[in-house]
């Protein structure tokens, strides 16, 4: 270290080196005191703090989601936790990270009143189904401790043994009041029918892992809305079993925010090109879409809202765009296939779970929403 500052020391009293030679002779200063070093060391170490709380905070953010999820499709599984949490830790803790806590509602356990500080959850909304996931550092050799190796390296201070980094993340889950959903709506009473007014849902995607479907599960809907035909669960003046419709929604984009205790229906018997691209998506891919489900219709046409429902596409036979047949064979029963005239909708309801960021309080019908919300 001497001889690096003596070089420097010369190098500065060369001609023309006034400037330069000054910082250099400061630069070999704080080199011979350790002070850059340190300096260096304490900004690698920071950030490497500063990545771990990030890591940690996306793994309770993960761990929240997916444990909310279990719970609004019936049983919560703490275990999900971490999964998630170690999904996204990295090379810093060996890919794994510890779950500290998980509670929140019913099964979960009631959790802990909080600090207040910036690791800690916020408490719940009131009435609130919810679930607090806390993730903390754990490396691959089972230490809780992330410790700042070049730091201690560096600065010799052995004594030192690393830091505990922590996080938490809140969410919540329910039956949404609103949701943006897919331009085609299904009678109440088709829904009561298929569902055995809500007791039994077809096994959700994707297959494998879930069982498909049995093939009696699969409904034939057919667009007479308006037919009033009614049914035992529902008020008079309801469409009958089978009955669907297309909502009104914007050009180009079969999606339609809906907020209220009705909206607004399209009169066209024929499905819009957009709306044949959401349909073909969720019977191509078996994947589900949200529709709403409409109790009566009112001139307009505009239909009375009772709820949102998971709906996965098997096949159709339809209108389609200027007068064609839009078709697609139904893959769960094949027997449910519609020709000629006949148009249907074929497919079956399941349980589906929907991002969100409005209000809970609607008729469960089988879709649950989920809102981080700490």
């Amino acid at each position: 270290m001497r001889d690096l500052i003596a070089r420097l020391a010369r190098r500065a009293r060369r001609p023309g080196r006034d400037e330069q030679g000054a910082v250099a002779v400061l630069v070999a200063i704080l080199i011979g005191g350790g002070v850059l070093l340190g300096m260096g060391a304490l900004v690698i170490d920071a950030g490497q703090l500063y990545q771990e709380r990030a890591e940690l905070q996306n793994g309770a953010d993960a761990a929240a989601v997916g444990v909310a999820k279990t719970c609004a499709l019936g049983a919560c599984n703490p275990a999900a936790a971490g999964t998630y949490a170690d999904a996204n830790a990295s090379a810093l803790t060996g890919g794994t990270a510890g779950v500290s806590q998980v509670c929140g509602s019913g099964t979960l356990g009631s959790c802990p009143a909080g600090t207040g500080g910036p690791t800690s959850c916020p408490p719940p909304p009131a009435g609130a189904n919810y679930v607090d996931v806390s993730t903390s550092t754990r490396t691959a050799s089972g230490s809780t401790l992330l410790p700042p190796v070049f730091g201690r390296a560096v600065l010799g201070n052995s004594g030192y043994q690393g830091s505990t980094v922590r996080a938490c993340a809140q969410a919540e889950w329910g039956t949404p009041s609103a949701a943006t959903t897919a331009g085609v709506t299904i009678s109440a009473c088709a829904w009561d029918q298929a569902t055995q007014q809500g007791t039994s849902f077809a096994p959700a995607p994707p297959y494998p892992p879930s069982p498909q479907p049995l093939a009696s599960a699969d409904q034939v809907l057919r667009p007479d809305a308006g037919n009033g035909a009614g049914c035992a669960g529902e008020p008079g003046g309801a469409d009958g079993p089978g009955s669907f419709g297309w909502a009104a929604h914007a050009r180009g984009n079969c999606t339609l925010p809906i907020g209220g205790s009705s909206f607004a229906g399209r009169t066209r018997a024929s499905v819009s090109f957009s709306c044949q691209r959401v349909l073909q998506n969720s019977q191509q891919h078996r994947a589900p879409i949200i529709v709403p489900i409409y109790v009566s219709v009112h001139a307009g046409p505009t239909f009375t809202l009772k709820g949102f429902a998971a709906f996965v596409v098997t096949g159709y036979h339809l209108l389609g765009f200027r007068g064609t047949s839009f078709d697609a064979p139904d893959w769960l029963n094949p027997r449910n296939g519609c020709t000629g005239s006949d148009y249907c909708l074929n497919g079956y309801f399941t349980q589906g779970v929907v991002p969100f960021t409005g209000t809970f309080g609607g008729t469960n019908l089988g879709v649950s929403a989920i809102n981080l919300t700490g």
